[in-house]
């Protein structure tokens, strides 16, 4: 049987027409890791995508406050801190979405038009989501939709949409095997929603004890940011192989920039807060200049007068906010949702494509391995499911702002940073760490990291036993200041881990702190032997 793809999208442009990719803000750009071009090479694609991609083989950082470890002291300096990542388990390849797309539209022309159809300026709607028990397919509803609508990064806001497209103009058909990678829009997966609600509504109290309804669950962001893209040309002598990153203290400003070419073009993000007056569109472009001379001055005069009439006066662009589906992926036995309509995340980590791109590696081994699409597609709701949710939750607790941020990341990342320092065989790394691990999914990580957190309690806690032993010093200390012994223990206990606790997080107090910000302080100064994450004030043993 053919596979038919629907695209609410124009076809996307060649990935060789130079003309269309020189305007390198224009495109969104993505970064490959390992598990993205491992699903790439399953499907044998990834040798033809790499011809197209630039490598991003790590990072020069300009943080706020920055500090270099010199002499078994940190000192302050203003220059930017270049790290080589070398045990990574792949070297990020970074090429724009588009011409991603562009690729593997062209391979499949060439070498499966007769077993993939692919179709454009569509979209799909499900009247009939099939039945096992009736042997029903499928059935779907295909609309023509506006020719105006353009390729749009996946980071745009997080509202479902319905159809835009002419119902007149629209065609019905049946499938034995619907796989709704909508993106955004996600129409098939709140149909699904919609559905399964309805359907829980009419159950009795028994019944519904054991049902778990399909549901998908939105976060609000409370830690909102846009962006403005802004094209680069990098000068002599910087590496057009890093990516560059800057911020301000106060968190007003984060700037990110990935290769767009071979060339030294360069796509930088300009990250603000919604609020903020230039991050709206038509801004006053010398307001403008003088921010990015305050806050991110070394990248100033790379940008021209011309560039920065048309950064003030474009429109932002939003991130998407954090959402998953679950507890299954399937409806049925002849839907399944895979990708951005399975789970989205914030690109600050790379994970939203590449996990999108294993997504389909799985659903492909899924159906290799099963007899029947029934069985494939609950496979995959086993193997992704649990993942999607993982995934959006980890990642979430990343990006919690004030309050919230201080317990869910950064005292976390203290610890972990302080016991696997101390005790690396015992305790592992931490989670931003973990991410680049080939032997943990993110199941793995969550299940690790809660027993790390057990295990680092129980240490404290013996720790805190064996000073209530020093009884002659606590007892000498509670006749001092009148207090009995349990008192003066825990103020001397608090006191010791309050101290320790400060001089590790004293940066991480600022406001508007972003990851970004977490890696410019989590390695001294590089060398081409660095980790990928350095414990927290312990010295890089392969520094000179």
């Amino acid at each position: 049987k053919k596979v038919k793809v629907f695209d609410r999208l124009k076809p996307p442009p060649s990935p060789s027409d130079e003309e269309i990719w020189s305007d390198v803000a224009k495109f969104y750009l993505i970064g490959l890791g390992f598990r993205g071009q491992k699903a790439l090479k399953h499907f044998g694609v990834w040798d033809v995508v790499k011809a197209y991609t630039n490598p991003a083989v790590g990072r020069m950082d300009w943080a706020p406050d920055a500090v270099k470890y010199e002499d078994g002291v940190d000192v302050k300096y203003e220059d930017g801190v270049e790290r080589i990542f070398t045990d990574r388990p792949a070297t990020t390849e970074v090429i724009p979405r588009d011409k991603l797309v562009g690729v593997l539209h062209d391979e499949i022309l060439s070498k499966y038009s007769d077993r993939i159809e692919l179709n454009y300026h569509c979209e799909v709607d499900a009247l009939d989501l099939g039945s096992a028990e009736l042997d029903r397919p499928v059935i779907i509803r295909v609309a023509k939709c506006q020719e105006s609508v353009k390729h749009v990064p996946s980071t745009c806001q997080d509202q479902p949409k319905s159809l835009s497209g002419d119902m007149e103009d629209s065609i019905t058909m049946t499938t034995d095997l619907l796989v709704a990678a909508e993106g955004t829009a996600r129409t098939i997966s709140s149909q699904i929603e919609a559905q399964d609600e309805a359907k829980y509504k009419d159950m009795g109290l028994l019944e519904r004890f054991s049902y778990k309804p399909f549901k998908v669950t939105r976060y609000e962001d409370d830690n909102q940011r846009v962006y403005k893209s802004i094209p680069l040309k990098l000068p002599t002598g910087w590496r057009p192989d890093l990516n560059y990153s800057a911020r301000s203290k106060d968190g007003r400003v984060i700037f990110d920039a990935l290769p767009a070419d071979a060339q030294g073009n360069y796509c930088g993000v300009l990250l603000m807060k919604m609020d903020d007056e230039l991050a709206a569109p038509d801004t006053n472009p010398k307001k403008l200049r003088d921010l990015i001379d305050e806050y991110i001055p070394q990248f100033s005069p790379l940008i021209d007068e011309k560039n920065l009439a048309a950064i003030a006066k474009k429109a932002p662009s939003f991130l998407p906010s954090f959402r998953y589906a679950g507890p299954r992926l399937h409806e049925g036995e002849k839907t399944v949702v895979l990708g951005d309509a399975a789970h989205t995340v914030k690109p600050y980590f790379g994970l939203g494509a590449n996990s999108a791109l294993l997504d389909v590696e799985v659903l492909d081994e899924c159906l290799d391995k099963t007899s029947s699409i029934g069985d494939a597609v609950k496979m995959f709701s086993v193997e992704r499911a649990g993942e999607a949710e993982s995934m959006v939750k980890v990642s979430r607790q990343l990006d919690r702002p004030g309050t919230l941020g201080l317990l869910a990341f950064i005292v976390p990342l203290i610890l972990d940073s302080v016991f696997h320092g101390f005790a690396p065989k015992i305790f592992e790394a931490n989670t931003l760490a973990m991410f680049q691990r080939t032997d943990y999914d993110f199941r793995g990580i969550q299940k690790r990291k809660r027993i790390d957190r057990i295990n680092q309690t129980l240490v404290l806690g013996f720790f805190g036993y064996l000073l209530s032993k020093t009884n002659f010093i606590f007892d000498a200390l509670s006749q001092a200041t009148g207090q009995n012994l349990t008192t003066v223990i825990s103020a001397v206990v608090g006191t010791i881990a309050a101290a320790v606790f400060v001089r590790k997080a004293a940066f991480f107090f600022l406001p508007g702190l972003a990851p970004a910000d977490v890696l410019g302080k989590m390695q001294s100064k590089a060398t081409n032997n660095d980790s990928f994450i350095t414990p927290l004030g312990f010295k890089d043993k392969q520094e000179g």
